[in-house]
């Protein structure tokens, strides 16, 4: 887990298991969002964040 945790983090790269799924690094844009309770904008800044998409075999392997 700690391999993974460091390539996501320090590397931004993706790594791929096998029958297990993938983690991925996406990214968010900046954008500007509303706080209707004080009705004032602000910028949300652009970030990366992880992504977990498993994999077709794992997802049917869950159905059985």
């Amino acid at each position: 887990m700690d391999a993974i945790k460091n390539s996501l983090l320090d590397k931004k790269e993706n790594v791929y298991l096998r029958g297990f799924g993938s983690f991925i690094v996406k990214h968010r844009a900046e954008k500007t969002a509303r706080n209707i309770s004080k009705n004032t904008t602000i910028t949300i800044p652009a970030h990366d964040f992880p992504s977990f998409k498993p994999a077709k075999t794992f997802i049917e392997d869950m159905k059985k």
